[in-house]
């Protein structure tokens, strides 16, 4: 039965409300704010009653409440399951049985693991959960008996309560998102390519503010328009509601408020906070984006406000890496490149034959990819390399005499000794070319795929008699590009090969000259088609 008596019974047992003046509640603000949860666990519907009428109107930090009821500790429990963000539980011991309360307690605490909550324990009869060892033996937060529990100390224990429950709320999402902040970090910072890099930010910002409806990167374009006014701001990568607006000007996607924010925050170099959106910003030492819109978020607190600093303080020097990662990178393009002419100026032959074969490296590495196979060497980093450094494979033929280059028929021993050596002088080139570049690049694989693609699987090949897996990946997938773009052309030495007859020798040659797998991820590459132009 119920420990809680209605008034007019036992002076005991009675759930006492004095006539106290109220005190007035603080003014809400203008926005429309989520309302607190409070959960009333009791089996006396008098008692949902009560404290529904003596709190109906309390209002904390602009926020009312919001009334859920239980009259058991199993409806109780569903309750909690299904609203996590449950502010207060006002909690009665004795309900179905006499400890019905302080197993509830035990459910919120070590099932559901739940330590944000505020636990309030009423009883009408201490005697059957003294305090003291209440206290002591659980994870509850205030303890009233209901004799003493006047309208007055109803409110006053509530929004201590409430207030506990914002403290810790605000240091739980305060530590996820630092959590989610260092996570980004580590996983964007890996990053190479700056689109990339940039939609990453945004889509982890919408982990950080679940709340928003969206979030968009900006960039102002350097230069003016012809009428002399400064270029606007375009989209360049967006999440939510905001996915379908890259490349567009930011006029075209937020009202006029909203667009005038983010230039307003540009100018004075400050992030700008509204009641439904904020604009953040990225001081980088490169150029790259100027801001970062987040929309629909109904306001952020100061805790999450912070977390945005924080985050695009963290992402400005990711910026930064990837910007110079990207000057790195085409600097060692426009290497490949000078190379690569280099190579044309000996061998006519060259230029096209070295454009084919980056085309079908690359897509026989992104098949390997695709199979998982070659025990996974064959990642995103890898076939974004191999393209552009399959095109130095015989750059070391700038050091053979043009009469052995060029010679219309077969060459003699003596001549094939020299030709050879073009594989060991191709690789000694780029890596003294690739200096202390650390890592792989461009001109490290270059360097592995000139010395190593006239090696054969079976170990019979030039210049180290490599065999299998000591080959490397790139070698094994060049040599049989190169093979077969070598069969299908003419050459000043031979006519060229019909494509049937091109496609059986490597066939033949699978696990003799050629890798098996890289074989098959061919044959597949060229049954769709072959590779895009």
């Amino acid at each position: 039965m119920s420990d809680i008596q209605g008034r007019g019974q036992d002076e005991d047992d009675e759930l006492l409300f004095a006539d106290e003046d109220a005190p007035t509640p603080p003014s809400a603000p203008s926005r429309a704010a989520a309302p607190w949860k409070l959960l009333i666990v009791d089996d006396d519907p008098e008692v949902h009653a009560i404290t529904r009428v003596v709190l109906n109107d309390v209002t904390f930090d602009g926020r009312r409440l919001h009334f859920l009821s239980a009259h058991s500790g199993g409806e109780a429990r569903a309750i909690l399951n299904d609203h996590p963000d449950i502010a207060a539980v006002l909690l009665d011991v004795v309900m179905e049985t006499e400890d019905a309360g302080l197993r509830l307690v035990h459910h919120i605490r070590e099932v559901l693991g739940n330590r944000r909550v505020r636990i309030i324990l009423r009883t009408g009869q201490p005697g059957q959960a003294p305090e003291r060892q209440v206290i002591v033996s659980y994870d509850i937060n205030d303890y009233k008996a209901k004799s003493e529990l006047t309208a007055q100390k109803l409110f006053t224990t509530t929004v201590a309560a409430l207030r506990s429950y914002q403290h810790i709320d605000a240091i739980e999402r305060n530590r996820q998102g630092l959590e989610t902040i260092v996570d980004a970090a580590g996983a964007l910072f890996e990053q190479r390519r700056m689109d990339r890099f940039a939609l990453g930010v945004v889509e982890r910002v919408a982990a950080l503010l679940p709340r928003a409806a969206g979030a968009f990167l900006c960039a102002v374009p350097s230069g003016l328009n012809p009428d002399g006014r400064p270029r606007e701001a375009d989209v360049l990568c967006g999440t939510g509601v905001f996915a379908n607006a890259v490349g567009q000007p930011v006029s075209a996607v937020l009202p006029g408020a909203a667009c005038a924010d983010i230039a307003a925050a540009l100018a004075c170099g400050r992030s700008l906070h509204r009641d439904d959106h904020s604009v953040a910003l990225f001081q980088t030492q490169s150029p790259g984006p100027g801001a970062l819109f987040i929309g629909g978020h109904g306001g952020l607190p100061e805790v999450e406000r912070r977390l945005v600093e924080i985050f695009c303080s963290r992402m400005s020097v990711g910026f930064d890496n990837v910007s110079l990662y990207e000057q790195l990178r085409l600097a060692q393009v426009a290497t490949v490149h000078a190379l690569g002419k280099l190579a044309e100026y000996k061998d006519e032959v060259t230029g096209e034959h070295v454009r084919r074969i980056g085309r079908w490296a690359t897509a026989i590495a992104r098949e390997l990819q695709a199979r998982g196979a070659c025990g996974g060497d064959a990642d995103d980093l890898f076939c974004e390399l191999i393209g552009l450094a399959s095109m130095l494979h015989d750059v070391g033929k700038v050091a053979i005499p043009d009469r052995i280059l060029r010679k219309p028929g077969k060459l003699d021993p003596e001549e094939i000794i020299q030709m050879r050596e073009h594989a060991t002088i191709g690789g000694r080139i780029l890596r003294d070319a690739s200096g202390p570049v650390g890592g792989r690049n461009y001109l490290t694989m270059g360097a592995e795929i000139a010395e190593s693609h006239h090696e054969r699987f079976d170990g019979t090949g030039y210049p180290h008699g490599l065999a299998g897996d000591a080959i490397p990946l790139s070698g094994r997938i060049v040599a049989v590009a190169d093979v077969y773009d070598a069969l299908l052309h003419r050459r000043p030495y031979k006519e060229a090969w019909e494509l049937e007859a091109v496609i059986d020798l490597i066939r033949a040659e699978s696990g003799r000259h050629f890798d098996p797998c890289v074989v098959d991820a061919f044959v597949a590459v060229l049954e769709r088609g072959g590779p895009e132009a």
